[in-house]
């Protein structure tokens, strides 16, 4: 069964993974399509156009991709993960079904008609339909992150013992779940930045190859302008979504920070160190004082509660949910005894920790104490991947950030001085894979983090899965990983081909490779 847990979530891992390497550059790419075709509503400068069909041709590879990598991933709730879509199936496919009918439909309509009507409406029309493409895809991320929020934090929602499932009771408390909030201005921002990067870097490609300048210029200056201020907002919505961690995941935050043992205000903050999960402690750390109470609580006054802490609080949670399963198992052999129902709904907030037992013993009744123990053990993420993969995450930002003022202060003035550094522009062009690296790096704490989570406190990941055999799961597997190879090949491919094109794609006869250009 561990074997069938694990090909699982790497499937799903892999799919997430592929799929996500498309969907922040759409986010970002679509408002600075809006911002180029609004100067060229405003100004009439045709060159403003050129810049809109041109970052809208690779916008468009990057879409279908991205669309056809991510019809698969909700496919998988109802193939690999059958107990988690009968378990939470109605509260969790709520948001998806709007993000479908509400978003995805918008998107996709304006899509067409932002790439078929430039010359059927007028320029003012035309821009109403870039700025719906834009709000539809946004929309699609607010609807799916209120989804994935749902997951972190689980609010609004109640098991009943008679349906055996939970139920949604509160739809509005989901939407403005303040997890999931967070993490979608977090998330599309972030998109904003790889898109802007995206831009800067293409657009500094053509600057060192001294052709269609102008037309790169341009494109510089906006992505530099727009970056900087979504680079900002990453950060700042970063740290809101830290302080929600704080609250709702105090587990996932002490494996982030490598913390075993409680700290007491004022805590200090772990700049490197190597957390070690079997001796539950770090082996080396340095540490700047104060600053981990400044960061996670805004103040002096806050403490960060230890793995160890946080494992034995678990342990009786784990006690508690084994109890009240014991009387769920004696309901439904008896379901006249109605007399049991307000006590399981009365403890219900530890069922999911009791639910951690049947990885170990299908009795839960049965377990050992030593089964409890190993339990209890395991309700905590490990903290080494996570610890570096946020430093990772934190690193990046800041470089992107160091990047974007660079380039907007070289940028001030009529005499363009960023075209006469060449270290700026290979920065950016170098860089251009930074954001995806950063974005994996980001998902990566938010999804293992939760660990061994599906719905965290709520349902183990170990009995979300589908009752599969290995060989299916092989199959599936192998060919979701030569079908996905071969999408990322072909979006690869088709990028830099019209990269290496440039404006040139738009036939305009105005560009360099069509003015003989080699």
């Amino acid at each position: 069964m561990d074997n069938l847990i694990y090909l699982s979530r790497i499937q799903f891992a892999i799919t997430a993974m592929v799929h996500f390497l498309f969907v922040p550059l759409t986010l970002g790419l679509t408002w600075l399509l809006v911002i180029m075709e609004a100067i060229y509503v405003r100004t009439g400068k045709q060159i403003y156009k050129d810049m809109t069909k041109y970052w809208g041709k690779l916008f468009g590879i990057n879409f279908a991709i991205g669309v056809t990598t991510g019809l698969t991933m909700e496919f998988q709730f109802g193939t690999n993960w059958a107990y988690y879509a009968h378990y939470v199936g109605d509260i969790f496919g709520t948001p998806l079904a709007i993000e479908g009918l509400m978003a995805f439909f918008l998107e996709s309509t304006f899509i067409g008609m932002f790439f078929f009507s430039w010359d059927k409406v007028s320029k003012r029309q035309h821009l109403l339909f870039t700025v719906l493409v834009a709000i539809g895809s946004n929309l699609s991320a607010l609807w799916i992150l209120i989804a994935n929020g749902w997951m972190q934090n689980p609010i609004g929602t109640v098991f009943n013992p008679i349906t055996m499932r939970m139920e949604l009771n509160n739809f509005a408390s989901v939407v403005v779940n303040p997890v999931a909030q967070a993490k979608f201005f977090h998330t599309v921002c972030s998109g904003y930045v790889t898109a802007s990067i995206f831009v800067l870097g293409v657009s500094s490609y053509f600057i060192l190859k001294k052709r269609d300048l102008d037309f790169a210029i341009k494109s510089f200056k906006i992505a530099a302008l727009f970056g900087l201020c979504s680079s900002l907002a990453v950060i700042i919505m970063g740290d809101q979504s830290g302080l929600y961690v704080y609250h709702a995941q105090p587990a996932k935050l002490a494996a982030i920070e490598g913390v075993f043992d409680t700290e007491n205000a004022p805590a200090g903050w772990s700049v490197i160190g190597w957390p070690d999960q079997k001796s539950k402690s770090n082996l080396f750390e340095y540490e700047i004082p104060y600053l981990g109470s400044l960061i996670l609580t805004h103040g002096m006054h806050g403490s960060i509660t230890g793995l160890n802490q946080i494992i034995a609080q678990n342990k009786q949670r784990i006690i508690n949910g084994q109890k009240t399963l014991i009387m769920l198992d004696k309901y439904r052999a008896n379901l006249n005894n109605k007399d049991l129902i307000p006590l399981i709904e009365a403890q219900s907030q530890d069922l999911g920790y009791g639910m951690l037992l049947k990885q170990y013993t299908p009795d839960v009744a049965n377990a050992t104490p030593a089964m409890i123990d190993t339990a209890a053990e395991n309700s905590v993420p490990n903290s080494l991947p996570l610890y570096y993969s946020f430093r990772v995450m934190v690193f990046l930002g800041f470089s992107f950030l160091l990047l974007f003022i660079l380039a907007t202060l070289n940028s001030f003035g009529s005499n363009n001085v960023f075209v006469t550094k060449p270290w700026l522009l290979k920065f950016a062009k170098y860089w251009i894979p930074m954001p995806f690296i950063a974005a994996w790096a980001g998902w990566f704490v938010a999804e293992y983090g939760r660990q061994p989570w599906s719905i965290y406190g709520i349902l183990p990941t170990y009995l979300s899965a589908s009752s599969l055999s290995l060989g299916d799961l092989v199959f599936s597997l192998t060919g979701f990983i030569v079908i996905y190879s071969i999408l990322a090949i072909i979006e690869i491919w088709l990028m830099l081909k019209y990269i290496k094109l440039g404006p040139s794609s738009l036939g305009t006869g105005q560009y360099y490779y069509e003015q003989g250009g080699k």
